[in-house]
C-alpha cells in the first residue's frame, strides 16, 4: 500500500502502527519519527519558515481574505507515487490544505485513492482516529493495542486526587494571543489544573490582554502551534515582555513555562500523552516530580 500523509499527526500515527515503509509522501512539517524527514514532500507551504508569529498571523489573514490556500500539493510527485490512501484533516483552517487543492490534485491522478479525513476535538476523538487509520490500512489490531496503551498512560496521570487545582493559561499562539483549544483544556484538567480560558473540545480563540489578566492564571504555558522549544523561546517575549503580563499571578510566582508545542500539544497523535506528562509536572510538581526533557519544556526566567 502506498500512503501519503497530509498532516504531521497522521504521519506519526502511521509510523506508530508499523506502516513506515508504506508511507510514500509527507508534508514539509513531518519530522517525527526522524526517518519521516527522508520521505518525499508532497505537501508544501507558501509561508517562509523565518516569519515571526505576528508575520505568520498577518500572512494567514491576507491569504484567507483573498481565498487563497497556504499550501501546495505537489501534483507531479503525487502522480508518480500513485497513492492508494491519502490521510488528511479538516480540523484547523490554518493547518489544513484547502479542499479545492486536494480535489484538483485528485482529479489529475490516474486512479482515485481512498481519502481518510481526521477531525479530532478531544483525546477520545484522537484515539478513535487512530482506529480509523488502522481500519483503513488493515492494522486494526495494532491500532487497538496502541489506543489501549495510550489510555493506560492517561489513567496513570488521571488516578491522582488534587487538593488544589491551579488556574492554567495555555497559549496556542502568541501574537496575537490565542488560548489552547480542542484537547488542551482536557489535558489541563487531567494534569490537575483548571483551564482559565478554554473548554474541552472547543476551538482556540483570540484573547484580549484584559481578558487574560482578569482570568488570573496561577500557571502559564506557552505552546504556540508549529513551534519547537527553541522557536518558542525566541518568540516568548512578544507576550512575556508586555506591561500587562506582569499582572498575572503566574508571572509573579515564576510559574511561566515554554514547551515544544509542535511535538507534544498541537498535533493530535500519540505524543499528546507525553505532553500530558509534561503538563502534569508543570501544574502539579509535588505529585509529578520528574522534570521533562530539557528539549521539551523549560521555565521562563
Amino acid at each position: 500500500m502506498q500512503i501519503c500523509s497530509f498532516l504531521p499527526a497522521a504521519t506519526e500515527i502511521l509510523y506508530a502502527l508499523g506502516l513506515g515503509e508504506s508511507v510514500a509522501g509527507v508534508t514539509f512539517e513531518c519530522d517525527y519519527p526522524p526517518e519521516a524527514r527522508k520521505k518525499p514532500v508532497v505537501l508544501d507551504t507558501v509561508l517562509a519558515h523565518s516569519l515571526t508569529a505576528a508575520e505568520v498571523d498577518r500572512t494567514v489573514h491576507e491569504f484567507s481574505t483573498h481565498g487563497e490556500s497556504l499550501y501546495r500539493v505537489q501534483t507531479d510527485l503525487l502522480r508518480k507515487i500513485r497513492p492508494d490512501l491519502i490521510v488528511t484533516q479538516e480540523l484547523c483552517d490554518v493547518c489544513a490544505v484547502d479542499k479545492s487543492e486536494v480535489a484538483k490534485a485528485l482529479h489529475e491522478l490516474p486512479s482515485a485513492p481512498k481519502i481518510v479525513s481526521l477531525t479530532p476535538h478531544t483525546l477520545e476523538d484522537v484515539w478513535r482516529d487512530i482506529e480509523v487509520v488502522g481500519e483503513a490500512t488493515n492494522r486494526q489490531e495494532q491500532a487497538k493495542q496502541l489506543v489501549a496503551e495510550l489510555r493506560k498512560r492517561v489513567e496513570h496521570v488521571k488516578q491522582y486526587s488534587y487538593t488544589h487545582r491551579p488556574r492554567v493559561l495555555s497559549l496556542e499562539w502568541l501574537s496575537p494571543p490565542f488560548n489552547g483549544g480542542h484537547w488542551v483544556p482536557e489535558m489541563v484538567a487531567l494534569a490537575g489544573g483548571t483551564d482559565a480560558l478554554g473548554r474541552p473540545g472547543e476551538k482556540s480563540r483570540r484573547l484580549e490582554p484584559r481578558e487574560v489578566v482578569k482570568a488570573s492564571p496561577d500557571v502559564a504555558v506557552l505552546m504556540p502551534c508549529g513551534f519547537d522549544l527553541a522557536r518558542t523561546r525566541k518568540e516568548a517575549p512578544v507576550v512575556t515582555s508586555t506591561d500587562w503580563w506582569t499582572d498575572l499571578p503566574a508571572a509573579r510566582a515564576d510559574r511561566v513555562w515554554i514547551v515544544d508545542g509542535s511535538s507534544y500539544f498541537n498535533r493530535p497523535g500519540p505524543r499528546l500523552v507525553d505532553g500530558l506528562k509534561i503538563l502534569a509536572h508543570i501544574v502539579q510538581p509535588d505529585l509529578f516530580s520528574n522534570p521533562p526533557d530539557a528539549a521539551a519544556a523549560a521555565r521562563v526566567s
